[in-house]
């Protein structure tokens, strides 16, 4: 077998100019092991930030400008300011340097003055004649504790269907389990996957991870029959047929046990939305869609067009005429022109989204909840979507984010989203970052980041090129957290960053310092540092959101009783002998009821497997939780009805249903929104959690 080709070295004038443009020319995969990043990740990389390194004269030439450029600028192209300190880059200006600021209040202030919480423009002259005008982004220190204690339900919202569902868990469910979910259980949230909206597709790709745009909410998810207009929708008839289609397609995934079919949803509401269209909105409605349309201004105008476009000449914008492929051309602006109707149409269903989901978090609100739904931000776009044609000026072309290699997946990740561009969105005062927060805290209490290192650093893989060979590309975190802050903070809300797996040392510390909650589940949280025994839950950290599993991982029926090893075994993808993987399942397993066992939390098991021990173990683990100084706790919610299928199986694509599994009991049986209303297993759980946890709302 020939040995894999070694990449080659960079050179010190490319590791240089690198550097200077914030691209890493090593990494660490662990604290005893340094790894140096290929010259062709560094070459291709700085290509995709617009600088030329195609010779070794032209990496001179770029390594000379850059230093040139970074030495006689007055300022950084956005400035940030925490409230009630001065900006460190302010210190560093000559003396005698005349500032003037422009907030976006509309008013002009001098610098040295207090300033409003926004992003405003700054102007530094020198003595000397320089002058910059930059963005300045004042936003408070950190954003507030979240209101006391509060535990709550962590769902899938498509896999969890009601007997009003078409197909698949809808905005109308998420209102219903919110309401029910605060009054009846006290609890303070309900967090969901990325409701963002999918690129169309022959099938359309399931995963909520990699979605057409972030901005926009998927409109498969409106629950049509509370659209006002669907009441007065001509021919009763046709009406009648379409709820006919719809019970045949839940019946489909309930009673016949068949995987939700996305597609099918949506061919079967989209059908029904046309037919909403035709009637005329009143006045009062039309000047709420006259207003939503203004607030949302060019975004909005892009998106919809997009899909106007996709819909005449496919999803893949690289197969469109050339012309259609700017989003600024002249030939975009005839076609949008020319298909006026179904750029409203779109926006329109961009509208009536937005609505439901505003009127979800308010139900939540209204039932009590202190914080209420929690959304979720995915990591990125998919390459050939909505966001990557409207905002492609800000994405890296020919990039994608992923993961180096570890110790969990020694080829790394390729996740195959385009990754900003640090620069641009500098340039920009982060506007698309900021519209994009801006969009999701109209309807969030809560907003969790996937991964939320990104804020830092990401990992670039150049097109063509394995993810062995790529290259983390750093981002001003300071500036991307304060605009997380300023527009968290502005919608009362809390932010909760996913920062699971390998984290580089201080950036939860500096998360913790802006009030940016963590995220903690129970089988990672070991002593690493020390024995690698299970961490004490006096030595959790407080500021995080505390779960069992997540939605990657499987349920925790399963790896009680070991099952996710099975099941790996039955798809072919363990890489150890199916035994050795069954034994470290079971040590891990027992190392933690072992810990259970001597707290006490253990009860009422009777020695064997039998389903009363299995929910006695289940509901110990969350007693466990409840030990730990965490704010926030969540429950998976098919952990309460004894669920054994996880959501996702990461490594697999088509060997196993992602992202497409109704939420079931322990006999593999979907089970609906009603029956977990009145589950048993589920109300037993959350007695333990509310008898336990101390101050629930």
């Amino acid at each position: 077998m020939t040995a894999p080709r070694a990449a080659a070295a960079p050179d010190e004038d490319l590791s240089r100019l690198a550097e200077l443009h914030g691209v890493a020319t090593s990494y660490s995969p662990s604290s005893d092991r340094t790894v140096t990043a290929p010259a062709a990740a560094l070459t291709r990389t700085l290509a995709a930030l617009g600088v030329d390194t195609s010779s070794p004269q032209g990496v001179r030439a770029a390594l000379a400008a850059r230093q040139r450029e970074l030495s006689e600028r007055l300022l950084p192209p956005t400035v940030v300011c925490w409230s009630g300190s001065a900006p460190a880059a302010l210190a560093a200006l000559p003396a005698g340097t005349r500032l003037r600021v422009e907030t976006e209040q509309g008013e002009t202030r001098a610098a040295a003055e207090q300033l409003p919480p926004g992003v405003h423009r700054l102007t530094a002259t020198a003595p000397d004649g320089r002058t910059a005008r930059v963005h300045l982004v004042v936003a408070p220190p950190r954003l507030p504790t979240p209101p006391g204690r509060s535990y709550g339900l962590l769902v899938q919202l498509y896999s969890l269907l009601s007997r009003r569902s078409w197909g698949m868990g809808d905005l109308g469910d998420l209102a219903e389990l919110a309401a029910w979910a605060g009054r009846t259980l006290g609890a303070g949230f309900v967090q969901v996957n990325p409701l963002h909206v999918a690129v169309p597709g022959t099938p359309t790709d399931p995963s909520p991870y990699r979605p057409s745009s972030r901005r926009f909410p998927d409109p498969v998810h409106l629950r049509v029959e509370d659209i006002p207009e669907f009441a007065y929708a001509d021919g009763r008839e046709r009406v009648r047929g379409l709820l006919e289609r719809a019970a045949r397609l839940r019946e489909s995934v309930l009673e016949k046990g068949e995987l939700i079919d996305r597609d099918a949803v949506w061919a079967l509401k989209r059908e029904a939305l046309e037919l909403v269209r035709d009637v005329p909105l009143g006045p009062g409605r039309r000047a709420a869609y006259a207003d939503f349309l203004a607030g949302q201004g060019e975004a909005l105008e892009d998106h919809a067009t997009w899909y106007a476009l996709a819909e005449v000449h496919g999803p893949d914008r690289r197969r469109w005429p050339a012309g259609l492929r700017d989003p600024r051309s002249a030939e975009t602006a005839r076609a949008r022109r020319e298909l006026m109707d179904r750029v409203d149409f779109y926006s329109w269903l961009a509208w009536l989204t937005d609505a439901q989901l505003t009127a979800a978090q308010r139900a939540a609100r209204e039932a009590g909840m202190p914080v209420g739904i929690v959304h979720d931000l995915a990591v990125g776009v998919h390459p050939e979507g909505a966001d990557a044609w409207a905002q492609q000026r800000y994405f890296a072309a020919g990039m994608s984010v992923g993961a180096p290699p570890d110790a969990f997946n020694a080829r790394g990740q390729d996740w195959g989203l385009p990754p900003w561009r640090p620069d641009r969105l500098a340039d920009s005062g982060y506007a698309p970052f900021r519209m994009l927060l801006k969009a999701l805290f109209r309807y969030a209490g809560a907003l969790r980041v996937d991964h939320v290192m990104g804020l830092f650093r990401l990992w670039w893989v150049p097109e063509g090129l394995p993810p062995t060979e790529g290259t983390y590309v750093r981002y001003d975190a300071e500036a991307m957290l304060a605009v997380l802050v300023l527009e968290a903070s502005r919608a009362g809300a809390v932010v909760i960053g996913e920062d699971l797996g390998t984290v580089e040392p201080g950036v939860r510390e500096t998360l913790r310092e802006r009030g940016v909650l963590g995220t903690s589940v129970l089988w990672f949280e070991r002593d690493w540092e020390g024995d690698g025994r299970p961490l004490p839950p006096d030595r959790w950290r407080a500021d995080c959101l505390a779960t069992v599993t997540t939605h990657d991982l499987p349920p925790t029926a399963a790896r009680l009783t070991g099952e996710h090893v099975e099941l790996r075994d039955r798809l072919g993808l363990l890489t150890r002998a199916l035994k050795e993987e069954r034994a470290e399942a079971a040590a891990d397993t027992g190392e933690w009821l072992a810990l259970l066992a001597r707290l006490g939390l253990l009860q009422g098991t009777s020695g064997g497997r039998g389903s009363s021990a299995e929910e006695a173990e289940v509901q110990a683990v969350h007693r466990y939780l409840l030990r730990t100084p965490a704010r926030m706790i969540g429950i998976w919610l098919p952990d309460g009805v004894g669920d054994r299928r996880p959501q996702n199986l990461p490594g697999t694509w088509d060997q196993y249903p992602n992202w497409r599994l109704p939420v079931a009991d322990a006999e593999g049986r979907p089970v609906t929104l009603e029956e977990v209303a009145g589950s048993a297993r589920l109300h037993a759980l959350v007695e333990v959690v509310r008898a336990s946890g101390g101050r629930w709302p």
